[in-house]
């Protein structure tokens, strides 16, 4: 484990090494605007929208203030007593303001810097076997107050070790750094969640290569690969997104064969993302001739009005027009198949970037309404005998 780690340690305190061409000014992001701020996350894994009621909710049922309430378990501290979970959750969710998350601090800090967690998990084992996983709601809270660097000190304190036990306080806090472009220090949260033994989640690969990418150095570059290589020898699964990242991550540090070697191991390149990508790697591999095939066949095929072709970024297309400035006659066939790419509506603004960015609409609410319907509408039968009667 140590020696996936090595090029980590001159990270320490990397140069901005952006490739121009990665940052673009748009996003196509659900949550987001164009040229609003990227982030990678769903809903369904941040659940801030969920933390935030929530909160309301306590607040209002609060027999006291807030005020009073932090006064008694400030209180508690001083006379060394138990600090029970229902009441730990509660001030967690009564913040409001940097300076409640500092009080907050200070109480987690106080009598040895770790005497409230360490009591806990003394005196309710339940915590530690994951019944109730305080790390995601402080990093919830954390994430509505722009509070990171909090989150940061206090993921990283050797101190706190088992307080964050799970995989989504890293990832939501490393989502946060790369929605700040804090790309540094999510890369620094990384590397504490490797020393902590703290197993990856099919999102923390994808947060891992996209901080990688952003980073874009030949030191990013070693350790996607790295990262990539153990994954696959340990069987844990390398989604379409993160995949992605690693392919234009190798493409921006010039490894063509590295890109076309994660690009053709990718299960289900159906997605627009992958059609840009692909795309990038016949430029910068030669393959022009093979190139105008793919987009003359984008144009040319007979598909439904409801199944939707994937759109080429015109910052893609613009590479492609650069790279044929030599060539006149594949120049002249691109020009006209792009005339068809505009007129079929099959140009998009949105940059690589960004949609490399793009967060996937969540499938959840879907999913729920697909398992509420059991009744026909017509028939008002169940649906199995609805099916058989028409």
């Amino acid at each position: 484990m140590a020696t996936v780690f090595r090029p980590l340690e001159r990270l320490r305190a990397p140069r901005p090494s952006l490739h121009p061409g990665v940052t673009g000014s748009g996003s196509a992001c659900g949550r987001c605007t164009l040229g609003a701020k990227r982030y990678l996350l769903t809903d369904s894994i941040v659940k801030l929208k969920e933390f935030q009621q929530k909160k309301v909710a306590i607040a209002y049922n609060l027999p006291s203030t807030k005020a009073i309430y932090f006064r008694n378990l400030e209180e508690k501290l001083t006379q060394n007593k138990l600090i029970l979970k229902e009441e730990l959750k509660t001030v967690l969710h009564l913040c409001q303001s940097r300076e409640d998350v500092e009080l907050v601090k200070s109480i987690i800090y106080r009598f040895d810097r770790i005497i409230l967690i360490t009591r806990y998990h003394a005196e309710n084992r339940n915590f530690t076997v994951g019944e109730y996983k305080f790390g995601p709601v402080f990093m919830r809270l954390c994430y509505e107050l722009d509070l990171e660097d909090s989150a940061v000190e206090l993921i990283k304190d050797k101190h706190l070790r088992g307080f964050f036990l799970d995989s989504t306080s890293f990832n939501i806090l490393i989502d946060m750094l790369f929605t700040k472009g804090k790309y540094e220090s999510a890369l620094e949260v990384l590397i504490e969640m490797k020393n902590q033994d703290v197993k990856f989640s099919r999102d923390t690969y994808i947060l891992a290569f996209a901080v990688c990418y952003k980073l874009n150095s030949p030191e990013s570059f070693k350790i996607c690969t790295t990262l990539r290589e153990e994954a696959l020898l340990k069987g844990d699964v390398i989604s379409r997104r993160a995949s992605c990242f690693a392919v234009a991550l190798a493409l921006n540090q010039n490894q063509v064969e590295k890109a076309m070697s994660i690009f053709s191991q990718i299960m289900n390149p159906e997605s627009i993302t992958c059609a840009n990508l692909n795309i990038l790697i016949h430029v910068r591999s030669n393959r022009l001739a093979n190139l105008i095939k793919i987009l003359q066949d984008t144009v040319d095929r007979s598909v439904s009005m409801f199944v939707k072709r994937h759109a080429f970024s015109e910052e893609v297309l613009a590479k492609v027009r650069d790279k044929l400035k030599d060539s006149p006659t594949l120049a002249a066939r691109f020009d006209e198949v792009y005339g068809k790419l505009h007129v079929n509506g099959l140009v998009t603004v949105y940059t690589l970037d960004a949609l490399l960015c793009h967060v996937p609409r969540d499938k959840k609410s879907n999913t729920v309404l697909l398992k509420k319907r059991t009744v026909s509408q017509r028939t008002l039968q169940p649906l199995s005998q609805s099916l058989l009667t028409e």
